[in-house]
């Protein structure tokens, strides 16, 4: 194991806290399985994951430092995340008023599905646009690394189990999300839904556009 047992064991509870925490990947999800069910935001979990190990994978080159450093090259990454978000939450309130004026007479799930390749990108490019998880591996994995050994195949280990507690995580979540549609399956509450939804993810994309480090 690249990391010993105890330092791993330290390393959990932090990373659960900071996957369970809603932020933008999880109103990402919901909009997803409100649009094309589980199987559709899997896919956008797929992508969210990947945008982890691409924000890991910068750690172990030195990009992140980078990142931190540079007050202009986080500004630029944070407004184009915020400008992603904002984008999404535009689209899913769209989707929300044709339901709602009886625009669309199809089911929710015919509506503007995006496709499983498009659901991955808009995962992947929603997470690689976010600096928060660039700094998070910067700040909160140094402690647990030995500087004594190879940093590269620690940084590795501890990204990918961070990656599984979020597939698990992300996972639930979308069936969760997915029993509580199904269950308010009316089309009020379904708009309300995809409202509050929309709302959320121009809320967070606002959030992440004024947040300082």
């Amino acid at each position: 194991m690249p990391v010993p047992l105890e330092q791993l064991l330290l390393f959990l509870p932090g990373s659960i806290l900071v996957t369970i925490v809603p932020g933008p990947d999880m109103a990402l999800v919901m909009r997803q399985v409100f649009l094309g069910g589980t199987a559709l935001a899997q896919r956008t979990i797929f992508g969210n994951l990947t945008g982890i190990g691409v924000h890991a994978l910068a750690l172990a080159v030195g990009l992140s430092a980078l990142l931190a450093a540079s007050a202009e090259a986080y500004t630029v990454v944070k407004l184009a995340g915020a400008a992603y978000l904002v984008w999404l939450g535009i689209q899913t309130l769209r989707a929300a008023q044709a339901t709602g004026s009886g625009e669309d007479q199809a089911p929710a799930r015919s509506r503007a599905v995006p496709s499983m390749r498009h659901a991955y990108v808009q995962g992947l490019v929603s997470t690689v646009l976010n600096p928060k998880p660039a700094l998070l591996f910067l700040t909160y994995l140094p402690p647990f690394l030995d500087t004594a050994r190879p940093l590269a195949p620690q940084i590795a280990f501890l990204a990918g189990v961070h990656i599984l507690i979020g597939l698990v995580w992300m996972t639930l979540y979308a069936h969760i999300v997915e029993r509580a549609h199904t269950a308010l399956s009316r089309r009020d509450v379904r708009v309300w839904l995809e409202r509050a939804t929309g709302i959320v993810l121009i809320a967070l994309g606002v959030r992440v556009a004024l947040e300082r480090r």
